[in-house]
């Protein structure tokens, strides 16, 4: 929850003010190579959040359907895991392109 509590944060601190100042002026006001690094960012912290939902919603699902051998199965380990894979999958995703 925290990793897209992150997610979702940097999107609305990093993403949001430079794509109101896009729709305020109708094009792009900030320095020109800032463009594809916004760009990138907008790419990896919305596929970072998406991809956040799906490994919560595994998380529960797998809780679900076997409670008993979730704790083996659901380490801290395992957990940090896919967290740095949803991030490194994200940042591939956005940043690769450029």
């Amino acid at each position: 929850l925290v990793s897209l509590f992150m997610s979702d944060l940097m999107v609305g601190l990093v993403v949001m003010p430079p794509a109101m100042l896009n729709q305020l002026y109708g094009r792009w006001v900030l320095r020109g190579d800032l463009c594809s690094l916004w760009a990138s960012f907008d790419v990896m912290c919305c596929s970072a959040s998406i991809l956040n939902l799906c490994v919560i919603s595994l998380d529960r699902y797998l809780l679900i359907t076997s409670p008993l051998r979730y704790k083996l199965r659901v380490t801290p380990c395992r957990a940090l895991a896919l967290i740095l894979a949803t991030w490194s999958l994200a940042a591939l995703a956005s940043f690769l392109p450029i």
